[in-house]
């Protein structure tokens, strides 16, 4: 059964949202459903953090299978996340962040999830940021 981008992105929000230790769960349920999953925490200063999320989005979607190692994959992962980190750092920027990216695919839809938790003394706030992208198979 063909899965359309609404399918692929709640994957994502899934893998996203859900603790460590039911992480593994996930990832195995997708796979009996022809999407695969990945997910990897982040943490640290919004902005200066940017370019490292980035960068494990990328490794994480290689490692787990979801991407070939070639530009064109890589780029649409760091393009996604890129995406999803825009549409939060209104919200984010200047603050002490935690929280986890969720990765999904199935057939040409990817999407990227980032779930955060925004730091201020003891009040904290949530935010999340979503994105889509069409690849290609190869």
């Amino acid at each position: 059964m063909p899965y359309d981008s609404s399918d692929v992105a709640k994957a994502a929000i899934n893998l996203a949202i859900s603790s460590r230790t039911s992480e593994e769960t996930i990832i195995k349920e997708l796979r009996t459903r022809n999407i695969i999953g990945a997910a990897v925490d982040i943490g640290g200063d919004f902005n200066s953090s940017i370019p490292k999320i980035i960068e494990r989005a990328v490794v994480a979607a290689k490692r787990s299978g979801i991407i070939k190692e070639c530009h064109v994959h890589e780029g649409a992962v760091a393009g996604a996340t890129r995406e999803a980190l825009v549409q939060i750092s209104m919200k984010a920027s200047g603050y002490s962040i935690g929280g986890k990216i969720g990765i999904a695919r199935s057939g040409e839809h990817l999407s990227i999830c980032i779930f955060m938790s925004l730091g201020l003394l003891y009040l904290n706030d949530v935010v999340i940021g979503l994105a889509h992208r069409a690849v290609p198979e190869l």
